[in-house]
């Protein structure tokens, strides 16, 4: 078994900052992609980004892209989610995961969940 602690989340203003981080333990996560998800109240969980196990592939959705920067230590087993120019419609529970499956984006090819840290951007 992997677990995955997600910490960093909180209340920032429209244009803030946030960097979300993630801890794994237990089981390794070698050889594991990892991903960022969110979920609004109300909305279907969606993918933000995603790493693959060496970083040499980094994936976003294209409503992030530009403002968000995913990373990886995979010495510490970490991985972070730094969040720039945040807007209110970021605002939504943020999930850390890890899987190895091809669909990157896709949740269900994810194996191991965190509990989730909530960011919410004032307007």
């Amino acid at each position: 078994q992997v677990q995955l602690v997600e910490s960093g989340g909180g209340l920032v203003q429209t244009g803030g900052s946030l960097r979300l981080s993630c801890a794994a333990s237990g089981r390794t996560v070698s050889g594991y992609a990892m991903g960022w998800f969110r979920q609004a109240p109300g909305k279907e969980r969606e993918f933000v980004a995603a790493i693959s196990w060496l970083a040499g592939r980094l994936y976003y959705a294209d409503s992030v892209k530009g403002r968000f920067t995913i990373s990886r230590d995979n010495a510490k087993n970490t991985v972070d989610l730094q969040m720039n120019n945040l807007k209110p419609e970021d605002t939504a529970a943020y999930y850390c995961a890890a899987g190895n499956g091809i669909r990157i984006r896709a949740g269900d090819q994810y194996d191991y969940w965190g509990q989730g840290t909530q960011v919410t951007v004032s307007s």
